[in-house]
């Protein structure tokens, strides 16, 4: 399936997810143990066949740069194609100042260049903070003998979040109507994944750019839906979009479940990540570890229950931490207690010390942060 192309937009912050975006972009956000939310996106389009995939920047991208590398992680460095990144530029307004891009397609409208060197029959296009494992060369396959225009990845009743485009399909699976902003969600949800063909999608970007509008789901879904055979593929599986704090803690305790964990991370469509190059993780004879994941190069003498550990976390004798995610380098120190925490990079929990947050509402300490 090599007639696939991937571009991967990379949004600079989700007003929801505070400190975890300080200093990354959605896309680059931990997951899962020892992912970024971007591998799963980057691995759908590998296992799919595609060689080419391109990630549009926005903003607080080093991170994200830092991550990505040259592709090879993902089989993506190559002398032709292969891994792209598409620097953000800046559109200046009325009153002299300037911006990022305000919608997908004067993102693409940006790179236009960029998309007229595409060599593959058909485009998909993602978001980098969608946590799935899709089968997309089905997906493709489907596209293709349908005869749409645009192909739609929806969830089903169970995947739901606030402020997400829905769409109404009839009986024969074509999209009637495009809604967002809704009070009660209704429809099926986008996962914001599409799948068109080069030649429709350079039209787009063409006449959006004539008219100044900028709009994905404005400007060519919404408007163009009576006129344009878009049609519904729905996924039934486990689904996460990156989009607050809630939904990060709710969706990475959810892999705690070994149903869910076997399904994201199907031997079939393996997901590929940047190697941690840690030693194995070693659990003291003092230590105890229960329903947890626990990433390489940590080391355990306290106790942890239902948590996930990223690589080279510390948790010292008499420590206690549960329903916790607790990122790289992340250090307890004896006495501590932590529950319903999310702690970023190289943060230092100091000895005897309290943190308790709710299910509900979980705390996150900021990057390197001594508490």
């Amino acid at each position: 399936m090599n007639g696939l192309h991937g571009i991967v937009f990379s949004y600079e912050q989700r007003n929801d997810l505070k400190e975890l975006t300080e200093i990354r972009s959605a896309a680059s956000i931990p997951f899962g143990g020892r992912y970024r939310a971007i591998d799963f996106s980057l691995s759908n389009l590998v296992n799919a066949g595609c060689t080419d995939v391109g990630v549009v920047l926005h903003g607080r991208y080093q991170s994200l740069l830092d991550h990505l590398g040259t592709g090879k992680n993902w089989d993506l460095s190559r002398k032709r194609g292969g891994l792209k990144i598409l620097p953000p530029f800046a559109f200046r307004q009325a009153w002299g100042e300037q911006a990022a891009f305000r919608g997908k397609m004067e993102a693409l409208s940006g790179v236009r260049s960029y998309l007229s060197e595409i060599r593959q029959d058909y485009v998909a296009l993602m978001e980098g903070d969608l946590v799935v494992n899709l089968p997309l060369s089905d997906i493709l396959e489907q596209h293709i003998k349908s005869g749409a225009d645009i192909t739609a990845v929806c969830g089903n009743d169970s995947f739901r979040v606030e402020n997400g485009t829905y769409f109404q399909m009839d009986d024969a699976g074509r999209v009637t109507d495009v809604l967002y902003h809704l009070n009660t969600p209704r429809g099926y949800r986008s996962l914001e994944v599409y799948i068109l063909s080069k030649e429709l999608l350079w039209n787009l970007v063409d006449e959006c750019a004539s008219h100044d509008l900028t709009s994905w789901r404005r400007d060519v879904l919404q408007s163009r839906c009576e006129t344009l055979n878009i049609r519904g593929w729905i996924w039934g599986g486990f689904a996460a979009q990156i989009r607050s704090v809630r939904e990060y803690y709710d969706r990475s305790m959810q892999i705690l479940d070994p149903t869910i964990r076997k399904e994201l991370f199907c031997p079939e469509r393996p997901i590929r990540a940047k190697s941690a190059d840690k030693s194995s993780a070693y659990i003291a004879p003092s230590g105890r570890c229960l329903n947890s994941l626990v990433a390489d190069g940590c080391s355990i003498a306290g106790t942890v229950e239902n948590s996930i550990l990223f690589p080279g976390v510390v948790v010292e004798d008499g420590t206690c931490v549960r329903n916790c995610v607790l990122f790289k380098e992340t250090a307890v120190r004896e006495g501590a207690q932590l529950a319903h925490i999310i702690a970023d990079k190289n943060v230092e929990v100091t000895p005897g010390c309290m943190m308790i947050g709710q299910a509900s509402y979980p705390l996150v300490i900021s990057k390197g942060s001594k508490v």
